[in-house]
């Protein structure tokens, strides 16, 4: 029987599909993942519809969704339940051995041989964060190790890059940005530098007197690529070895980014698709064409299923709550679901229902940004949902609302469990205060601070 393939997974925290120049970015982002792309299959519409990072991650490495899982919380409590089988556990009964650089100790990632950290979080003495280096100093002597030891691996990558702090090495830090941008006559950066909760944070790592908030967003574009010219590293490395076209190898964002947009402030919250949509690419030769794009909906539960049938192991349909994305590959099929039930619980709890044309949000208890409780956006005319159509079309949100019930309803009869999203306790890490009662409570009750509190709220993930 011949060796299956080994699997490099390339997991891009805050990665939004729609600043890589490979999705139509104006700027040009991504080249060595461009290049990746164009002798891959690359899928449109990947959606993560269980926010932020840690039931994202779950769900990319189980191939189940959050009412198998049970995890909607970034602060989720406790390990998985034991009825959850993550990637690396599947694929030790087929011979293979795993190692995960960069996520340990968080629930998401339970199952491999290996656990290994690197630094992605402080500033250097330059005052930039070189986390994309970091991470080649540590995978690469790992990728060498596990080539030696002949048995097919599993390599999980998860890099912090373009994760805040947005702290890109020279020269990507002024790689798309040529201004002033602590220019006084530049008041864009107030309303952000105003906002309580994340003020001292960003003035932890933003220049002092910033005002100009396209010099933020330059600083996110920079990191995506510094991150994308360190990947290049990896493919390198393969190719060096000889098991380039021999290795899976999956390019794929746990969540996107807000930076400007919403007044959610260069963060990773609300239900809006910046935050949603996030790149999915796949390369493996011997089973995948070169140069497709796959216009077909799917979610990050598909993943596991694919990567399996890819190897050519035994899939069990019934034991997954995604599906293989070959079929799309093929054309067999042109989409898998258009409808998706829609989770956040990181600085605000809410959900939501997404089909093709319309975006439900409703709010589980108020937030600190003293949003609407029930948002509705036609995404079909308005793409950026800028227009709140709640009040305007109650019918069409009614509607919406009974399609989302009745899937929770369905997916609860066939988990034999609860809605996660309803009972979170103290989801925003504050002991005993229970869900907020007012927006202004929640506003004056979230903060984070410096880069070691955001660190820390990570890593507090699953305690």
């Amino acid at each position: 029987m011949a060796k299956p393939p080994n699997i490099i997974l390339l997991g891009i925290d805050s990665l939004s599909a729609g600043h890589l120049s490979s999705y139509g970015y104006h700027r040009h982002t991504s080249p060595h993942l461009d290049r990746f792309a164009a002798d891959a299959v690359l899928f449109e519409r990947t959606f993560s519809p269980a926010v932020p990072t840690t039931p994202a991650y779950c769900s990319m490495l189980s191939g189940l969704d959050c009412f198998s899982t049970q995890v909607v919380a970034l602060r989720h409590r406790g390990p998985l339940g034991a009825a959850v089988t993550t990637l690396p556990e599947l694929l030790r009964g087929h011979g293979y051995t795993s190692t995960c650089v960069g996520f340990s100790g968080n629930p998401s990632a339970r199952g491999f041989d290996s656990y290994l950290d690197y630094e992605a979080w402080s500033p250097d003495g330059d005052g930039r964060a070189p986390k994309a280096h970091l991470l080649n100093e540590t995978a690469l002597p790992e990728l060498d190790r596990l080539v030696a030891g002949g048995d097919p691996f599993l390599l999980f990558l998860r890099h912090m890059d373009p994760h805040s702090p947005y702290l890109p090495p020279h020269p990507y830090e002024r790689m798309f940005y040529h201004g002033n941008e602590c220019d006084p006559a530049n008041r864009s950066m107030d309303p952000v530098m105003a906002f309580k909760p994340f003020r001292d944070y960003f003035a932890a790592w933003m220049p002092p007197g910033i005002s100009d908030k396209d010099y933020v967003i330059a600083q996110y574009d920079g990191a995506v690529a510094y991150m994308d010219a360190a990947i290049a590293a990896i493919f390198n490395a393969l190719a060096a070895h000889g098991i380039l076209d021999d290795t899976i190898v999956v390019v794929n964002g746990d969540h996107g980014e807000t930076l400007y947009d919403h007044e959610c402030w260069f963060d990773h919250h609300g239900l809006y698709d910046n935050v949603l949509h996030v790149p999915l690419i796949l390369r493996y030769p011997p089973a995948l064409p070169s140069g497709l794009r796959v216009a077909g909906y799917n979610q990050h539960q598909d993943l596991v299923p694919t990567l399996l049938e890819l190897a050519g192991l035994p899939v069990d349909a019934a034991r997954f709550d995604g599906a293989s994305l070959l079929p799309l590959v093929r054309g067999e099929r042109h989409s898998h679901a258009s409808e998706l039930y829609l989770t956040e619980c990181t600085w605000m709890r809410k959900h939501g229902w997404r089909t093709a044309q319309w975006k439900l949000i409703e709010a589980l208890e108020p937030d600190f940004h003293f949003k609407p409780p029930v948002e509705l956006y036609r995404l079909t005319d308005d793409p950026d949902e800028l227009h709140n159509l709640a009040e305007e079309m109650p019918d069409v949100a009614a509607f919406l609302r009974g399609r989302m019930q009745a899937w929770i309803e369905q997916r609860c009869r066939a988990t034999g469990l609860p809605a996660p999203i309803f009972d979170q306790g103290d989801w925003h890490g504050h002991a005993g205060l229970g869900p907020f009662t007012s927006s202004q409570q929640a506003y004056d009750t979230l903060h984070i601070g410096d880069p070691g509190a955001a660190q820390r709220l990570q890593a507090g993930a699953g305690q």
